[in-house]
């Protein structure tokens, strides 16, 4: 892939504001019962090699700085269950409930991914939107890439937390990565 402005470190990156989901997404609307990586279209998306991007807090700004063809984003049409177990005295189920969060529980969810986005200095996330990312590189997983950005963090010193040294560490050997596979098919 030839290096375009994205690539510059000038430029911090993007959560495709005005974008369009993935195609395979325009075929299902409505809410669905299933959890996210459950939803058929992950699924699709999944068998044509994209993988949901990691929830963990420490990659909250990963779809901001992933190279735009190495991402996508479908409509999150999910449903976040709450899960209430009872127990007897002896420890054995008892009775399962479950029922979908409510609105400000979901916001609570996303409340310490979106604390990281404000501490370093980055737009917050559009709502609704299911990230998925490809590796960039020659790299077999988005795993395998996270490992090696953890890998290049450690060999330069940079410790790998919501940073803004971490931030553009990460941004850059993306865009390395990106640059050195050539341009996709």
């Amino acid at each position: 892939m030839a290096r375009d402005s994205w690539d510059s470190l000038d430029s911090p990156g993007s959560w495709d504001e005005g974008g369009t989901p993935h195609p395979l997404a325009l075929r299902r609307s409505g809410r669905s019962e299933q959890e996210p990586d459950r939803l058929p279209e992950v699924r699709e998306l999944e068998v044509l090699g994209w993988e949901p991007a990691p929830g963990e807090t420490l990659w909250a700004f990963l779809p901001y700085v992933w190279p735009p063809a190495y991402r996508t984003w479908i409509p999150d049409r999910s449903t976040h269950w709450a899960v209430e177990t009872r127990l007897d005295g002896h420890g054995h189920v008892t009775d399962v409930q479950a029922a979908p969060l409510a609105d400000p529980d979901l916001h609570d969810l996303d409340r310490e991914a979106e604390e990281v986005l404000t501490a370093l200095g980055l737009p917050p996330r559009p709502p609704d939107r299911l990230w998925l990312l490809r590796p960039p590189g020659f790299l077999p997983t988005v795993g395998a890439a996270l490992d090696r950005l953890r890998e290049v963090a450690r060999e330069r010193g940079v410790e790998a937390v919501p940073s803004a040294g971490f931030l553009a560490l990460v941004r850059s050997e993306l865009a390395a990565l990106a640059a050195e596979s050539g341009p996709l098919t």
